[in-house]
């Protein structure tokens, strides 16, 4: 069946069932940002298989919202299609609830799989469906009903990461998970978020493409952890340490039936952006509830010194490996064909060559000419074009070392490019160097330094539809929160920045029909001098990677900046020259060199 097909026959479902709105997020019971295989319904039912959007479904309509990092994707994946497309935050655009306020009718009925819609969300549909003296359907999966050949939930094996890696017992953290339970005054913490229960269990697995994590739910006491996971994907060994830590496995699924069971005495602590709502409507109404953020999400956003350390290990040798791919890209283009997808593989051989390299840490986005203006676009073999001379060619990928995850993102310019080229790549050089030599008083957020990086954008009336920068999960999620670098608040992603978090630093410009570029570090908060003012903070880049100086405007910079840029080439030069042969270091040399 086609998308519209597709939606003829979940129509059909949604009639038998009396559901007039029936809503498809991209989560999975876990609410994770990217999905396996088995939770991807809203691509299915829609064709867009960017990782943000959700897909509403009435007798009339069927409406995709998504944001600014996906509107040109999403246009393109939609042609042909009934779907339309809601570019969310653009003028005259409505939001995704106010669209279902609207087409909700008198007495009507909302319909989702609740286990894939968060609690908070789920409330408030609820909340609309009561107001029109209507009724919510959450209890079944409408697109399992018409999915034909479905792909089956991930079984791949579990393993445990070493101290060696994560500075951290599994013990010490429960230990913090515990002290923040007894604050709260609650008994019980259920925890469904897969990089918080990997994080704590010091555990990592296969179940989401990319992502290094465990299809798992968790409830902790004060004695005991009750884990929800497929017991045939954990070794003897894991059992063991399970068992001397005191953490007893259920089935996956039987959290559900579980939750029925807490007593009024109870007091239990959830995460209402977390918590799907099927699993918040079997609990008994009568348990009292703390909402509030998981406490792990800002513990393994701060990391330990041991993370820092390997941390800094894996951007060297990504670092290492993006030089040596740079220098054979910049030397045989046009006389070696290369493509997007080809360009990929050779990168990944070079991290291979590195050492400890587990997988990419993310699907990898290699785009050139106008596909680097979609600034999520996944190469594919129908879209796989061929890198030639005359253009920029964009690579935002990242690796999966037992050191720790990078998220890089580089632009070169192959052969020479035009002017305006030159001049947008340099106003992104400007504006990722204007951030990462932020320094301030510890109380910021991400929002207070956010101008630094958008206001050589803004002073020439230009703008990117994007954050700045967002945290990167230890072989977890590459997005993390609870601190990110955007210029609109945002609830979950706007925490004060604090020492021993990493950020990345992404600022690009991107015109539809001809090129986009952007230019991404990491950069490690750290903590500068303490006097009379406070305590000051400072942000460390801790990737090193020319910035292609083929692409430099120089007159377009003021001295200052230039300096900015010399005084980070001098360090890629000092970090990575150690690490190549002399032809290397002779190359690297050249692009490091002062302008």
């Amino acid at each position: 069946m086609n998308v519209n097909e597709r939606i003829a026959a979940l129509r059909g479902v949604m009639e038998e069932k009396g559901i007039d709105i029936y809503i498809v997020p991209t989560a999975d019971f876990h609410q994770s940002e990217y999905v396996g295989g088995y939770f991807k319904a809203r691509k299915y039912i829609t064709g867009f298989s960017g990782s943000a959007g959700t897909a509403v479904i009435t007798k009339d309509e069927a409406r995709l919202w998504t944001d600014g990092r996906y509107f040109i994707q999403a246009a393109k994946q939609l042609e042909g299609t009934i779907v339309e497309l809601m570019k969310m935050g653009e003028p005259e655009v409505p939001s995704l609830e106010d669209y279902v306020k609207q087409a909700l009718p008198e007495g009507g009925t909302i319909g989702f799989d609740g286990r894939v819609v968060a609690m908070e969300e789920g409330c408030r549909y609820r909340k609309m469906a009561e107001e029109k003296k209507g009724k919510l359907l959450y209890g079944e999966d409408l697109i399992d009903q018409i999915w034909e050949e479905r792909p089956k939930l991930s079984e791949e094996p579990v393993f445990s990461l070493d101290i060696r890696y994560t500075g951290e017992t599994v013990k010490n953290k429960l230990e913090r998970i515990r002290k923040v339970m007894r604050e709260c005054g609650v008994s019980t913490h259920i925890l469904t978020t897969l990089d918080d229960i990997c994080w704590t269990l010091n555990i990592r697995g296969n179940d989401i493409e990319f992502f290094p994590l465990v299809l798992s739910y968790a409830m902790i006491t004060e004695k005991q952890v009750q884990l929800y996971i497929d017991e045939a994907k954990l070794n003897e060994e894991i059992r063991e340490s399970f068992k001397e830590e005191g953490i007893i496995l259920h089935p996956y699924n039987a959290i559900y039936e579980d939750v029925k069971s807490f007593k009024e005495t109870e007091v239990i602590l959830i995460d209402p952006v977390k918590l799907n709502y099927a699993l918040y409507s079997n609990i008994p109404e009568d348990v009292k509830k703390v909402e509030r953020a998981n406490p792990e999400i800002l513990f393994k956003a701060m990391k330990n010194p041991i993370e820092v350390k390997n941390i800094r290990q894996a951007e060297l040798k990504d670092s290492v490996a993006h030089v040596r791919f740079m220098k054979w890209l910049k030397e045989n283009v046009g006389k070696t064909k290369i493509t997007e997808m080809s360009a990929v593989d050779k990168l990944d051989g070079f991290r291979k060559e590195m050492g400890n390299f587990i997988r990419p840490s993310f699907e990898p986005i290699s785009s050139f000419g106008e596909h680097a203006a979609i600034v999520h676009y996944t190469s594919s073999p129908e879209t796989d074009v061929e890198l030639c001379e005359g253009n920029l060619y964009l690579t935002d990928t990242g690796a999966g070392f037992y050191e720790g995850s990078t998220d890089i993102t580089r632009t070169y310019a192959l052969g020479e490019i035009p002017q305006v080229m030159k001049d947008h790549f340099t106003l992104v050089a400007i504006s990722n160097l204007q951030l990462a030599g932020a320094r301030f008083l510890r109380g910021c957020t991400g929002i207070n330094l956010d101008i630094l990086a958008r206001k050589p954008f803004w002073d020439r009336g230009l703008n990117f539809n994007h954050g700045t920068g967002h945290g990167v999960g230890y072989l977890l999620n590459i997005h993390e929160g609870p601190a990110g670098i955007r210029w609109k608040y945002s609830a979950r992603d706007s925490h004060v920045l604090e020492e021993g978090m990493i950020l990345t630093d992404e600022p690009g410009i991107y015109i539809e029909g001809s090129h986009g570029i952007r230019l991404e570090n990491e950069l490690l908060v750290c903590k500068g001098e303490k006097n009379e003012y406070g305590q000051f903070m400072y942000l460390e880049p801790i990737t090193y990677i020319p910035m292609d100086l083929d692409a430099v405007n120089p007159d377009m910079m003021s001295e200052d900046e230039k300096k900015l840029l010399n005084a980070y080439h001098k360090t890629v030069y000092e970090k990575i020259a150690p690490y190549l042969d002399d032809e290397e270091k002779e190359w690297l040399k050249k692009y490091t060199r002062e302008i």
